[in-house]
């Protein structure tokens, strides 16, 4: 029962954290719909082509909010689906926190992050100048009321409690997945992820892009430790932690109703992260 309530309190305030988040995305999607009209769609259409950029600098910043924005955002066909990639290539979760409390030395926090950085920008312009070419003379469609309409959400009452009812709803799936994931991994622990990681083959390194897919940030949090003590390579590194876009992916799968989609997309994370894995250590590169 105590082991229980450890993971029941650890869900309860992972969950809490993004809910900010979740909350303020959907206020200013529910904003654009009701108030700002054409003139807001004209906009992203204008700078949609920086989208890339932007958002692989945003998903810098430690923590998994930017990813669930981003998420949502893309969901409403706000943000591309390359803008949705950087984000989620350059997410760096809990890495940073756990690599300075590790005393690792600033110039390999930075290598990483760059990598990270230019992974994230570059498939952001690669994947949304195919979608140019392969939609073209398409119009892209934007549907935030769609959104609302498929979730039923009253939007009648106002943009505050339309958007608090989307957000608790896709805040009770992100929590009812991320409990049943970390009993898991509280059962494995880092020495079972250890177990099946340890090393620098390119078998790792397909392993450790396999585990970053798992929407926990004990999956960063672990992959980046035995990185710190020298169990782990920087090529299965790298690949576990750009495919790890943290509960984002729990939104994309509640938020976007295109499965088929949302399985590309996961698929195309897997193999951009694990191919730079591969990459990094063909090239024999070292951050030490």
């Amino acid at each position: 029962m105590e082991f229980f309530l450890d993971v029941l309190i650890e869900t309860c305030i992972d969950s809490l954290k993004i809910f900010p988040f979740l909350f303020l995305t959907y206020l200013l999607m529910e904003y654009l719909e009701h108030h700002t009209g054409s003139k807001v769609v004209k906009f992203v259409e204008k700078a949609g082509p920086f989208g890339p950029a932007v958002g692989a600098l945003a998903g810098l910043v430690p923590q998994c909010g930017f990813s669930t924005a981003a998420t949502g955002l893309y969901a409403g066909r706000i943000v591309s689906l390359g803008t949705l990639l950087a984000v989620y290539l350059s997410t760096s979760d809990e890495m940073i926190p756990v690599l300075i409390s590790n005393q690792v030395p600033g110039k390999v926090i930075v290598s990483i992050l760059a990598v990270k950085l230019i992974t994230g920008m570059a498939a952001g312009f690669v994947i949304d100048g195919i979608c140019r070419l392969t939609n073209k003379g398409k119009k892209q469609e934007y549907h935030i009321h769609e959104m609302c309409e498929s979730e039923h959400c009253h939007c009648e009452d106002g943009i505050f409690k339309s958007a608090l009812r989307h957000s608790l709803k896709v805040l009770l799936f992100v929590f009812i997945i991320s409990l049943i994931i970390t009993y898991l991994m509280k059962r494995i622990g880092v020495e079972g992820i250890q177990y099946v990681t340890i090393g620098e083959s390119y078998g790792v390194i397909v392993l450790a892009s396999i585990i970053g897919l798992i929407p926990n940030c004990a999956v960063s949090v672990a992959l980046t430790e035995l990185y710190a003590w020298g169990m782990l390579g920087e090529g299965a590194l790298i690949s576990g932690l750009l495919v790890g876009a943290g509960v984002a992916l729990l939104t994309l799968f509640r938020t976007n109703k295109k499965f088929l989609e949302n399985v590309k997309i996961v698929a195309i994370l897997w193999v951009i992260g694990l191919a730079v894995g591969c990459l990094i250590k063909a090239l024999g590169i070292s951050f030490m």
